[in-house]
């Protein structure tokens, strides 16, 4: 194969030394594309299954090394004064390396391009003019559509130089977004990059406000894992939860564009709804309730109520001879059983062989030599298989917890001394139900049969799960997440501020109980990139209501964005605002209550607008979006219209949760925001 050459540019012109070595790294990953295209793997599997297998490894590994014509092949620069690791002795000479988002080298070996996450990039993101790290210069690289246009540098190692801002930091941060959600590998801060490299054993939780990277930081820890523990993690497996399908959609590019394909995405509902069919929904209070950690302890009664004690011996009959087991014993085997509190199935499975090994004991001492063939035989033997089944009989988790929700007297059995009669009567459904099919479930059921299921068989754990917006699970089902990275490790990422369920987590720390990671470490980011400072400002107001004591998002942005606050008369001013903000280059997102969205809709549409839902991906032709403020949380568009803040937060159960919803629609703004109302604004925002 040939190699691609690169042309030399002139020595006095940095800018085209830059983008001859973009040239030449663009040919270099080319070239290692065409060397995995080319390899014949006929030869070398045993079998067709082997076979398959090393096909989808090869064209998954094609696909890391696509090159994305619109998305930088690296974006920084660092020169070292000494070697990485070498000798730092007086005139020892330095070395330079390209940062970007995957290793790059070429055809003898030498890397043209470092992937960020290597221990030799970190510099870029944590060193400083206190502490430079042994870097003597670090470049970042302005981009146009993929093409260099411009440098930045930072002599870090040089007393002379006194430490700035970066221009181009601050650009490629207000950059304005059309499309899904990107990475931030070009503008991953300090205490960001410090969570981002934590170890894969430790469970981390982030509070961030808005703004902060929360999300993106989570999703690049997810990538730097996998770069740091690649063979573990392809064992056990990763896992990124978001709050819904619109959100998944909005973030599911950031890590295909790392490199990263393997990571699967989920809702909590796609958790533990699978196979089951979720047509039913609960009020606030059965919602509530059934998603208290107390109910854990209400199904695993239920589930080990169906254990009963023998009240007869075990005859086995083997040839010409019986062998009898007295019900004290079994009773003895059951009890030991319940103690070491094994999963129920795990334990029934175990039941016929513990008696079964006592028979074979009878056998031994009256001088037979059975081995482990005569035990297993024993253990499928009918009278122990009759004896398990009458003692240990096998359990439905749905069929159990639709009991619970319908039988009065089972409920209060099993609930007696932790649900009270109202709450009882709070979660059963007023109408009977005759079959699981039948049953409407709600999402809070689902969960109720995900924690069954568990004592039933233990659920499969990964190695790392990373969950999104956190501050809106139940107990229950922080529970069901936490059973999902039992012997694995999470990155848990949300904001107290913006809990907007009935039953959203007054803590971090009461969230990573019920999660089963108590001893994860909560780190807090405050500085906010995303939202300009006028904006979080205005909603910052909203702190003292909603959140007391949490600290506000201080913005770091030199521009303060575009921030209006209008009294209007009707649906018209409303698309005017909107067709105002169009003019600028980006994304523009119309948020408004969600009884409100299908008047907004029939007037853009009657005003010739076209128009997204949450989730489709914005183009040059359309790039407005019209938002329910249910959906708003996670999204970011550079422009938004922020339609009745009062018929927002009236548009949930109670004030609180009304103003937690408000604070979100208010910060979802990167550059910049109109408030349009006829309706007072509420009074929290007054000042």
């Amino acid at each position: 194969m040939s190699r691609p050459s690169t042309p030399v540019p002139a020595a006095d012109d940095p800018l085209a030394r830059e983008r001859s070595h973009l040239a030449g790294s663009r040919a270099a990953l080319r070239a290692m594309r065409e060397d995995v295209e080319s390899l014949d793997i006929k030869d070398v599997t045993a079998n067709w299954v082997n076979a398959e297998v090393l096909a989808r490894q090869i064209d998954d590994r094609i696909k890391a090394l696509a090159d994305l014509s619109d998305t930088p092949l690296f974006f920084g620069r660092l020169d070292y004064l000494h070697s990485p690791g070498a000798d730092r002795a007086e005139g020892a000479e330095g070395e330079r390396f390209y940062i970007g988002r995957r290793h790059v080298h070429d055809h003898d070996g030498d890397p043209m391009v470092i992937d960020w996450r290597a221990p030799v990039s970190q510099p870029f993101y944590r060193a400083s003019k206190k502490d430079p790290m042994d870097v003597a210069l670090r470049r970042r690289f302005g981009y146009t559509r993929g093409d260099i246009t411009a440098y930045e540098d930072e002599h870090l190692s040089d007393p002379a130089e006194a430490a700035a801002t970066s221009k181009l930091l601050q650009q490629e941060i207000e950059r304005p977004r059309v499309g899904p959600m990107r990475d931030i590998v070009a503008t991953i801060q300090p205490e960001q990059d410090e969570i981002v490299r934590s170890g894969l054993g430790g469970t981390v939780c982030v509070q961030g406000g808005p703004g902060t990277g929360k999300t993106a930081v989570g999703l690049h820890r997810v990538a730097y894992l996998l770069y740091a523990h690649r063979e573990r993690l392809a064992r056990t497996g990763t896992l990124v939860i978001g709050p819904n399908r619109s959100f998944l959609h909005y973030i599911e590019q950031v890590l295909p564009a790392l490199g990263e394909l393997t990571v699967k995405q989920a809702t909590v509902d796609d958790l533990v709804a699978a196979g089951l069919e979720v047509r039913g929904s609960d009020d606030a209070p059965a919602a509530v309730l059934k998603g208290d950690a107390r109910m854990a302890e209400v199904l695993r009664r239920a589930v080990y109520s169906h254990v009963t004690m023998p009240t007869e011996p075990v005859m086995v009959v083997r040839g010409s001879r019986r062998w009898r087991v007295p019900a004290y014993e079994i009773e003895e085997t059951v009890r030991e059983l319940l103690d070491r509190g094994i999963r129920y199935g795990a334990a029934r499975e175990a039941l016929p062989q513990r008696i079964a090994h006592a028979v074979l004991v009878q056998m031994e001492r009256s001088g037979e030599a059975p081995d482990d063939r005569v035990q297993d035989a024993v253990a499928r033997n009918p009278a122990v298989k009759a004896a398990v089944k009458a003692i240990w009989p096998p359990v439905d988790p749905a069929k159990l917890v639709l009991r619970l929700l319908t039988d009065a007297d089972f409920l209060a059995e099993h609930a007696d001394g932790i649900l009270d009669e109202e709450e009882q009567k709070t979660i059963r459904w007023a109408k009977p139900v005759r079959s699981v099919k039948s049953a409407r479930w709600s999402s809070a059921d689902a969960v109720l049969i995900d924690e069954a299921t568990d004592l039933v068989e233990r659920t499969h754990s990964l190695g790392h799960v990373v969950l999104d917006e956190a501050q809106d699970l139940s107990p229950m089902q922080y529970r069901a997440v936490g059973r999902r990275c039992s012997t694995g490790s999470a990155t848990v990422l949300g904001d107290l501020a913006q809990g907007t369920t009935p039953w959203a987590t007054r803590s971090w720390d009461e969230a990573l109980a019920h999660l089963g990671k108590s001893d994860g470490v909560v780190e807090e980011l405050t500085a906010g990139f995303r939202v300009p400072t006028d904006v979080i400002t205005y909603a910052s107001r909203l702190l003292p209501h909603i959140a007391p004591g949490l600290t506000p998002v201080a913005s770091v942005r030199e521009n303060p964005g575009f921030f209006d606050l209008r009294e209007i008369s009707g649906t018209a001013d409303v698309v005017t605002a909107c067709e105002e903000l169009l003019r600028n280059e980006g994304s523009t997102g119309l948020i408004a209550a969600d009884a409100r969205v299908p008047a907004l809709a029939r007037a853009l549409t009657a005003a010739g607008i076209p128009y997204l839902a949450p989730g489709e991906e914005t183009t040059a032709e359309t790039r407005l979006t019209l938002v329910p403020a249910s959906l708003a949380k996670g999204l970011e568009y550079d422009y938004v219209v922020l339609d009745e803040p009062q018929a927002v937060v009236d548009g949930e159960p109670d004030e609180r949760t009304g103003l937690r919803r408000l604070y979100v629609a208010l910060t979802r703004a990167v550059s910049g925001l109109i408030v349009t109302h006829t309706a007072p604004l509420p009074a929290q925002l007054a000042g």
